[in-house]
C-alpha cells in the first residue's frame, strides 16, 4: 500500500479504547447498520478507521478476513474521498474497494455491507470518470443492484438511501427527468424520499444533508437553493463522533465558506 495522507483532524475523542467501541456502537454505526464484529482483529480495525488511521484500518480488516472487509471498504471509500487529491489514485482505490466487496457479496451474499460498499465505490468512480461515461458503461444498473439489495437485507440503512437519493438525483441532472425515468428509472420524488428516509434514520448524519442539499440543486437549481443551503447549516453545526463524520462537517464548513 503506497503512503496514505495523515487524517488532519487528530483528537483523542475519535479513540475508541476497550470496551468503549461497543458502548458507542450503535451511534458510530447509525448510518451503515454494521454489526460489532465478535473478532478483536476486526474490532482494532474498526477502532483505526473511526479515530481516522484509515490506512491501517484496511490492513487490519483484510488480516481479520472475511469480518474485516467491511472496515477495509468502508475507510479506504473515505480515505479516497475526503483525503487522496489524485484523481488516478482515487479511481484505484474504488476499484479495490469494488472487487474486494464483489468477492465478499459472492461468499456472504446476506451482508448487507457488502452491497453498499459496492455500490458506494461503484457510485464514487462513477463520479470520478463523469456520470456520462458510467451511463455509457452501464454501471448505473450495477449501482441500483446494489443498494437495491443493501436495502433489502437492511432496510434501516440510512447511508444506504443517501446514495439511492444521490443515484437518482445525479441521472436526472444528466440525462432529465423523462429519460431517467424511463432509461434508469430515476425521479426527483425518489431522489427526495429517499433523503428524507436517510434523515429520518439517522438524524445526526451531516453528509445526508450534504447530499440532500447537493441533489436539490441537481434536480431542482436555484428553486432549492434556499433548502439546500439550511442542509448546509444543519450538517456544518452537527457535533462529529468520528474521523468521517469529522470529514463531513468540515466538508460542509467549506461549502459554506465558499
Amino acid at each position: 500500500m503506497a503512503k496514505w495522507k495523515a487524517f488532519p483532524h487528530k483528537t483523542a475523542a475519535y479513540d475508541y479504547k476497550g470496551e468503549a467501541l461497543k458502548k458507542s456502537w450503535a451511534r458510530l454505526h447509525q448510518g451503515d447498520a454494521e454489526p460489532f464484529p465478535e473478532l478483536a482483529t476486526a474490532q482494532e480495525a474498526w477502532r483505526a478507521y473511526h479515530r481516522g488511521d484509515f490506512a491501517e484500518a484496511v490492513e487490519l480488516g483484510l488480516a481479520a478476513g472475511p469480518s474485516g472487509v467491511n472496515a477495509a471498504n468502508k475507510a479506504t471509500n473515505i480515505y479516497a474521498t475526503y483525503l487522496e487529491t489524485a484523481d488516478a489514485a482515487k479511481l484505484k482505490l474504488y476499484e479495490e474497494t469494488i472487487a474486494r466487496a464483489e468477492k465478499l457479496m459472492k461468499t456472504a451474499p446476506d451482508n448487507a455491507n457488502a452491497h453498499y460498499f459496492h455500490a458506494q465505490a461503484l457510485g464514487r468512480y462513477s463520479q470520478g470518470i463523469s456520470i456520462g461515461a458510467a451511463l455509457a458503461q452501464g454501471l448505473a444498473g450495477k449501482v441500483a443492484k446494489s443498494l437495491d439489495k443493501a436495502i433489502a437485507l437492511e432496510p434501516k440503512h440510512s447511508d444506504a438511501h443517501i446514495a439511492y437519493g444521490a443515484y437518482h438525483a445525479e441521472i436526472i441532472a444528466k440525462v432529465g427527468g423523462m429519460i431517467g425515468g424511463l432509461t434508469y428509472g430515476a425521479s426527483k420524488d425518489a431522489a427526495v424520499k429517499h433523503y428524507e428516509t436517510a434523515i429520518k434514520l439517522n438524524p445526526h448524519s451531516a453528509i445526508a444533508r450534504i447530499e440532500y442539499a447537493n441533489g436539490l440543486v441537481m434536480m431542482f437549481g436555484d428553486a432549492k437553493m434556499k433548502q439546500a443551503l439550511k442542509l448546509y447549516e444543519e450538517a456544518a453545526a452537527i457535533k462529529p463522533l468520528d474521523a468521517m463524520e469529522r470529514l463531513d462537517v468540515e466538508a460542509a464548513k467549506e461549502e459554506l465558506a465558499d
